[in-house]
């Protein structure tokens, strides 16, 4: 018998293993997937969380029930992978494979700005990328009276690279539902120069900012965060104040990475953008946040990538060419608040665009438009990613890799 061993039990993970299991020989190969936490987080509701659109239980399950039968579950930390021997230590064993699949994430790194973790972390500093900083920033905002909200990213890549602006329109909404908006002083800082990580996007969508009245402070290279004065500062010497800040910190991958000497700067894996092979070894292979690829970081992309993973692994066992097809499709629903949202679909080149989604003409999406449909689909989604996405089922008319129909490219 071989082995094959999948790293991470998250988004990308899970939908490995339940694709696999399917379509590898029981009697030729184990299948065996570690992860050193229980609980599966639906990561794209911690941004509706502090706004109390959805309750604790509703972003967390057992990761044991998305598990298919006949994979081996190990619920154990990964000390280190030991690539040139084929072998992965845990803390109290160590397992050998013929195939590896690295799906072990990103995590947030607020230490690597000077402040950004210190005395006021979780106080009247947040993040909205993990639970626990999620639920201490909705516990905050139920007493919130009032004042200079800053909504910040530090650098790229961050996983779901839109969720920063997400949630400054959804509080936005928030407050207006609160009768309070008069009373909030909302701003966007980002690095970039540009409110949306894409130019095309920037132009066609900073309507909506000077509409909601966020005020929007581009370019942005912070270097700390001042803790006594309540004030980021960039490298440039200029200062934002605030009274509440909502902060993603630098976004890295598992700190395992660095252990095994795999990664790059910021511990993400060197991976072909195209086959999702590793470019550490031709048989360990990566999928979602652990990779270099410049995709974003998200659900969709990872459920794109599975598809075309799965076709290479069982095109790496029969010794054949692997496909270079991952173009790096993304799909994704933007909150604008008020009930509506955006839909934006682009890869590797293209920018996102107008046009429909995802049938020519018909839709009945609309792209780069802001409309209540899409708000319905943003909310779909989280039925969607339980109870189709992580059981590798695919979704109907979605293709892995982007279609240029019923979109204006020129």
């Amino acid at each position: 018998m071989k082995n094959l061993l999948i790293l991470g039990a998250g988004t990308a993970g899970t939908m490995m293993a339940n694709h696999l299991r399917h379509k590898m020989s029981k009697n030729d190969w184990n299948i065996t997937i570690v992860d050193q936490y229980k609980t599966h987080y639906y990561q794209p509701g911690f941004l509706f969380l502090p706004f109390d659109t959805y309750t604790e239980d509703q972003v967390r399950k057992d990761k044991k029930k998305f598990i298919p039968k006949g994979v081996n579950y190990i619920q154990k930390k990964i000390e280190k992978i030991i690539h040139t021997e084929n072998k992965v230590v845990l803390e109290d064993e160590t397992l050998n494979y013929d195939i590896l699949i690295v799906a072990t994430g990103a995590k947030i790194a607020p230490e690597q700005v000077d402040g950004m973790n210190g005395p006021n972390w979780h106080k009247n500093v947040f993040d909205f990328y993990t639970f626990e900083g999620s639920l201490a920033l909705r516990n905050y905002l139920r007493e919130f009276k009032g004042g200079k909200m800053v909504v910040h990213f530090t650098e790229m890549p961050i996983k779901c690279p839109v969720a920063p602006l997400e949630f400054v329109f959804l509080a936005d909404s928030y407050f207006r539902k609160k009768g309070m908006r008069d009373k909030v002083e909302l701003t966007y800082v980002t690095p970039l120069g540009g409110a949306f990580t894409k130019p095309k996007a920037t132009a066609a969508l900073s309507y909506l900012l000077k509409e909601k009245n966020i005020k929007v402070v581009t370019d942005f290279a912070i270097e700390s965060v001042d803790n006594d004065n309540n004030q980021i500062l960039d490298y440039e010497g200029r200062e934002v104040p605030y009274d509440v800040l909502v902060t993603v910190p630098t976004n890295m991958g598992d700190d395992l990475i660095k252990r095994s000497g795999m990664g790059d700067d910021l511990n993400f894996v060197p991976t072909n953008h195209f086959t999702l092979q590793s470019e550490v070894a031709k048989n360990i292979f990566v999928i979602g946040d652990a990779s270099n690829v410049p995709a974003s970081k998200a659900g969709s992309v990872a459920h794109f990538q599975a598809e075309t993973l799965t076709d290479n692994i069982l095109l790496y066992i029969d010794g054949k060419p692997l496909k270079e097809e991952f173009d790096g499709h993304a799909n994704c629903f933007i909150e604008t608040g008020n009930g509506k949202g955006l839909l934006i679909d682009f890869n590797y080149k293209q920018e996102p665009v107008e046009g429909k989604f995802p049938f020519p003409v018909v839709g009945p999406m609309s792209l780069l438009k802001e409309t209540r449909l899409n708000h319905f689909g943003k909310m779909a989604f989280k039925w969607i990613y339980w109870n189709m996405l992580l059981k590798g089922i695919a979704i109907p008319f979605v293709s892995r890799n982007m279609s240029k129909l019923g979109k204006k490219l020129n």
